[in-house]
């Protein structure tokens, strides 16, 4: 079982959305995250889940954190509310599945700084470099669990850069990963980039 954590920041403030939405819109970020996560399984909050257009991703079961079990899905058949780390911990131990989470602030967060055995071993680390466009209200930002990253993970690989984003993907130090898994997310990020070492 691989844990992966996959997100994109704005630099320098580690912003990832702001009122339902991310106040940036770069679709070969989109198309690499919709990529990497095709026919996985991905766990999310409500929000993040109500962002997705029609909330859902195609051929993936997706389970949406939330403490309202009343909570209406929009695919029952292939999606289910788990209500926190302990029914997660337990779903993954039934059937050893890989897991990507997929967002929002609280729910990296949640895995960042949680369970030990709910720690992402990857971490898909995507910076965005361009303008936000404008936003009212409170942006969600991920600053503590990109400090949790930087502490705990390695990076290992270069940058992967295209439409002012630069993707990397860091291990979880001292742990070990799986190489099929690790090997698809880079062959993933490598397409249409170009490869820059800082």
């Amino acid at each position: 079982m691989t844990i992966v954590a996959m997100w994109c920041r704005h630099n320098g403030d580690d912003i990832i959305g702001a009122n339902g939405g991310i106040p940036w819109n770069v679709s070969s970020d989109s198309q690499h995250f919709y990529d990497v996560v095709a026919g996985q399984t991905v766990v999310m909050g409500r929000k993040t889940y109500e962002s997705l257009p029609g909330q859902t991703i195609a051929g993936c079961p997706i389970w949406v954190l939330t403490a309202n079990r009343a909570y209406e899905l929009t695919d029952a058949a292939m999606h289910r509310i788990v209500t926190g780390q302990r029914e997660i911990a337990n779903l993954l131990d039934e059937d050893g599945r890989d897991l990507y989470i997929a967002g929002g602030a609280a729910v990296y967060a949640l895995f960042m700084t949680g369970k030990e055995k709910l720690k992402p071993q990857i971490v898909v680390d995507c910076v965005y470099y361009g303008e936000l466009t404008e936003y009212g209200g409170a942006a969600a930002k991920i600053t503590d669990s990109v400090a949790v990253l930087q502490k705990s993970y390695r990076r290992i690989t270069p940058f992967y850069e295209a439409d002012k984003v630069r993707s990397t993907v860091w291990i979880r130090k001292g742990e070990f990963v799986e190489q099929s898994v690790l090997k698809r997310i880079v062959k993933i990020l490598e397409r249409d980039t170009t490869v820059c070492a800082e």
